[in-house]
């Protein structure tokens, strides 16, 4: 009430002066004394909250080994609201990864390795951030065959910084997992081009080392699991 009264009495007054004040209430807010935007800054993507691996439909758990990993596909619209970019419109996988640590010494992922093995052997690995940013900046960079000879500009944008935010905090990224704890994060598959890229396939996980640097068994998830949860 303080910025409308204050706007009360200006040289337009009345209405207009209320309205005003309550514009500017409304646009800034107080800071240590400082009047700063109230919508300065975007929201930043946040990970959804990861539950123990083995609660998941898609799963490989390894109770003599206490380690459990989970891949949980964000293949249709609802659960990619979360994102503000259309991964699937540009050929993109989203899959949330979820590795858990039942034990009592730390698990070392730094050497982890994770492939999408389809039906037919084909063998898909996740993508890098730079993987991400080629194609959503030039959406059209493939190289397609055209009927007469004449050179053709690539259509490109630019990676805001809201879009890039998104990316570099959603990747799952961690180096260990520490006892009975859970890492979490995205992985992102080019599926391009694929029409069922689950149907049959697996993912398979190696490269998951114990506190003595032993491997651990490989992990092999279903991704019918995902598919076809009533059945497991």
């Amino acid at each position: 009430m303080e910025v409308i009264r204050r706007y009360r009495g200006t040289e337009r007054g009345g209405v207009f002066g209320v309205l005003r004040g309550v514009t500017l209430s409304l646009a800034l807010v107080s800071c240590g004394g400082l009047l700063v935007p109230l919508l300065a800054k975007s929201k930043s993507f946040v990970k959804p909250e990861a539950h123990p691996a083995k609660t998941y439909p898609a799963h490989d758990d390894h109770p003599d080994e206490k380690v459990a990993i989970a891949a949980d596909p964000y293949d249709n619209a609802e659960k990619a609201k979360i994102f503000s970019i259309n991964f699937a419109e540009h050929g993109f996988l989203p899959v949330f990864f979820v590795v858990t640590n039942n034990g009592d010494q730390p698990v070392s992922i730094a050497n982890m390795q994770i492939t999408l093995i389809k039906p037919d052997r084909a063998k898909l690995t996740p993508l890098a951030p730079e993987d991400l940013y080629r194609r959503l900046t030039n959406p059209q960079g493939e190289t397609r065959p055209s009927p007469i000879p004449i050179p053709r500009k690539s259509v490109k944008g630019a990676i805001t910084d809201k879009q890039r935010d998104e990316i570099e905090n959603s990747q799952f990224a961690a180096r260990a997992v520490e006892p009975h704890s859970s890492q979490s994060g995205f992985l992102f598959f080019d599926v391009q081009g694929v029409s069922s890229p689950l149907a049959g396939s697996d993912i398979d996980v190696t490269g998951v080392d114990d506190a003595k640097g032993n491997e651990l068994m490989f992990f092999e998830i279903s991704m019918d699991k995902y598919l076809n949860p009533s059945k497991l």
